[in-house]
């Protein structure tokens, strides 16, 4: 059974309640002072403990999406393949594939004419040398007849770290919001590119081009989008691309709009951060390499280069994010170099969860639609 699986989770909770009805039940026959009855009480007392623990961190990992198998928990997931199909002529596919698609849930009907279709995808970086799993959402208009010439523009959805791109789809519902949006012309028909930032399980590169290790930036700004436009009706004008993300994923979105304003023309972080930690999740990012280091720090872009022709949004909350007064910070620096555009949603209050994204999801969407083109 996998780690995301329910039935895990109802056994979990089921051993533990179980070990806490067995605690009370015994109890009174292990009052004895001898050592036996003391290492029993101490065992069921840690039994408990750790069952009812486990089935805390079941539960949040299957509300929050933090890791999607055993081996993505115990830092086992370090393969990285390509899907390579053979087609009939001997030849194989491109640097985008495709092995499954599924209907938008939570939207009524099924034709993706109707509801429009998510795609699993595999992305293979030719350049960056990474590869990496993705769910495309594909709006209705895509498969509809009278816009069968036409080019859609597109957004890059991070999660935060670990994270993992099917909560973009099942928690966050990327993909749902996007056609409830786009069907009450509140945002135009656009495709999603969702994936974790987490390109070289399990470091956590901070979407950074690491010297001798991953090329997380390159893979982003380069490869990703190539692929994309290889496969699917995406405009390939600067201007048809932008990117969304949540905490980690945030920053990296942010980033990106910074260091290739030409490709990321809108990035929107939600609960971001400014700056790359460094961490026993991140290692040693930079290498001793001091301009790769200070280009990883938002201020430090902001105080030391050209502003970039770039369109930001930001997202905290007054009370529950720690955010907050960094962001109202990160607003006035950018204002302050009168080109870089900059927008906020500022909630009363919300803590660093996907309730607090949803919340904010309609507006972003709506947001980043308005200052994207088709073509």
């Amino acid at each position: 059974m996998g780690l995301t699986s329910k039935k895990v989770l109802v056994l979990a909770i089921l051993f533990a309640a179980l070990l806490f009805v067995a605690t009370v039940w015994l109890w009174p026959r292990l009052a004895r002072r001898n050592w036996r009855n003391v290492s029993g009480r101490v065992g069921l007392l840690l039994a408990t403990q750790f069952a009812l623990i486990a089935s805390l961190g079941i539960f949040a990992n299957q509300s929050f999406g933090f890791y999607a198998s055993w081996a993505d928990l115990f830092g086992q997931e370090t393969d990285q393949g390509i899907v390579v199909d053979h087609l009939a002529n001997g030849g194989t596919g491109g640097p985008l594939q495709v092995y499954s698609t599924s209907r938008v849930t939570g939207v009524k009907g099924s034709l993706p004419q109707a509801v429009g279709q998510i795609q699993k995808v595999e992305i293979a970086g030719p350049t960056s040398h990474i590869n990496s799993q993705a769910y495309v959402y594909l709006p209705p208009e895509y498969f509809q007849p009278q816009y069968r010439k036409r080019t859609f523009p597109a957004a890059v959805v991070l999660t935060g770290y670990p994270g993992t791109a099917k909560a973009l789809v099942t928690k966050l519902q990327y993909p749902r919001v996007a056609q409830e949006e786009a069907k009450h012309g509140r945002m135009q028909p656009m495709i999603l590119v969702m994936l974790r930032p987490t390109v070289a399980p399990p470091r956590d590169t901070e979407c950074v081009d690491i010297p001798g290790g991953p090329q997380t930036e390159t893979f982003f700004a380069k490869d990703l989008p190539t692929a994309v436009q290889s496969h699917y009706r995406v405009g390939k004008q600067s201007g048809s691309w932008g990117i969304i993300g949540d905490s980690t994923g945030g920053y990296c979105a942010l980033k990106f709009a910074m260091h290739h304003p030409k490709v990321y023309v809108a990035g929107a972080g939600l609960s971001p951060y400014y700056h790359a930690p460094i961490d026993p999740t991140t290692g040693d990012l930079f290498q001793g390499n001091a301009l790769l280091k200070n280009r990883a720090s938002l201020w430090w872009l902001l105080k030391h280069e050209p502003a970039p022709d770039t369109s930001l949004l930001v997202t905290s909350s007054k009370v529950g994010e720690h955010n907050y007064k960094d962001t109202l910070k990160f607003i006035k620096a950018v204002q302050d170099t009168h080109l870089t555009r900059i927008s906020s949603i500022i909630l009363d209050s919300g803590g660093h969860n996907f309730n607090t994204w949803r919340r904010e999801l309609p507006a972003t969407l709506q947001w980043i639609s308005g200052r994207l083109s088709d073509r």
